[in-house]
């Protein structure tokens, strides 16, 4: 059994896993030679492999919200002999049985779901304290009443050749600056910004000289279809929604210049590469999950009935980011290339 390799269970959401990558580092700060294995959903493992301080993304095999018990007691048991700590940061009962049927020894995690037994190194979880998602990771790689440290920013590996493949096989013009829309979030749209706000941003953006490329997943596409038409622009407007793996999208956003952003996973990502970040909020909050980088703009106007956290706005008219209007946006991102230009 080794004792330099731990075995980090990680979350479900894109996002959660970009954030993930600060404890990683602080555990590799702490300890140089440990082996990190992340165990986490398919669809996530591309992020993991632009982490250079994880040795092995495992597969978790299950979907969002799936069981899977016999497919967890089976990975768990290919993995007996590998690791002498486990860290678990989903709080869910399930999240912690392969680390149990993989009988490690030692298996942090926070109470709840009546997972006694499967964690034996139970911490408390006092969502008061610890009111940020990246404290709850950094949380679990730190002894038991030790101060955090600051959060490292999150830093994904972004492959050269991969970029160049893409631009050349989707016929990419860079010659102008580019900027990034992300205009869907996973979660549902109470995250998102007005379709017709990103794309009045857009027209003005054009105007100024710079292309537009918009990100997003497969059932994007549309949404990504209409903001272009109604800029007016099809020569200087790219939909890539549903255009790009995961992988890519790594790359890609890294060659545009900035990105304006609902809260998603995608926002993560683009700060891991170090664009600069509009980040639109409204039915959540930039105090709980905000982007781990210096290089953003936050977006949230902290209207009395935000963050309600709800898939769909419960009171029907979404002005917690209907009210934040392209103007304002536009003007941020002007002075952020202004900025830029002169540095």
């Amino acid at each position: 059994m080794s004792e330099d390799a731990v075995l980090v269970v990680g979350p479900a959401w894109v996002g959660d896993m970009v954030l993930a990558q600060s404890l990683f580092k602080v555990l590799k700060t702490r300890e140089p030679g440990v082996a990190i294995d992340v165990l986490a959903p398919q669809w996530s493992l591309p992020i993991v492999a632009r982490m250079p301080e994880v040795r092995e993304g495992i597969s978790a095999e299950t979907g969002h919200g799936q069981f899977g018990l016999v497919r967890r007691r089976r990975i768990g048991r290919a993995l007996r002999g590998r690791y002498m700590r486990a860290i678990v940061l989903p709080r869910s009962f399930k999240s912690a049985l392969v680390p149990w049927f993989a009988r490690i020894p030692t298996r942090s995690g926070y109470r709840g779901e009546q997972r006694y037994g499967l964690i034996n190194d139970m911490r408390p979880y006092d969502p008061s304290i610890l009111d940020q998602t990246i404290k709850r990771f950094l949380a679990l790689g730190i002894g038991r009443g030790e101060n955090q440290p600051a959060p490292p920013e999150p830093a994904l590996v972004v492959s050269a050749t991969n970029q160049a493949s893409f631009v050349s096989a989707n016929h990419l013009a860079l010659d102008r600056p580019v900027i990034g829309l992300v205009p869907g979030a996973e979660f549902g749209p109470s995250k998102c910004w007005p379709e017709t706000h990103f794309a009045a941003l857009a027209r003005g953006l054009v105007d100024d000289g710079y292309r537009i490329w918009i990100f997003g997943s497969p059932r994007d596409a549309e949404m990504g279809n209409r903001i272009a038409a109604m800029t007016g622009s099809i020569d200087d407007v790219l939909n890539l929604c549903g255009r790009t793996s995961l992988a890519d999208a790594i790359d890609v956003l890294a060659l545009t210049e900035q990105v304006v952003t609902n809260d998603s996973g995608l926002m993560h990502i683009a700060a891991a590469v170090g664009v600069h970040l509009h980040a639109l909020y409204g039915s959540t909050s930039p105090a709980f999950v905000a982007p781990l980088t210096a290089r953003k703009d936050i977006y949230f106007l902290d209207l009395d009935c935000s963050p309600c956290r709800q898939r769909i706005c419960p009171l029907g008219h979404h002005d917690c980011l209907r009210q934040i209007t392209p103007a304002d946006v536009h003007e941020r991102v002007r002075e952020r290339c202004a900025a830029a230009m002169s540095a």
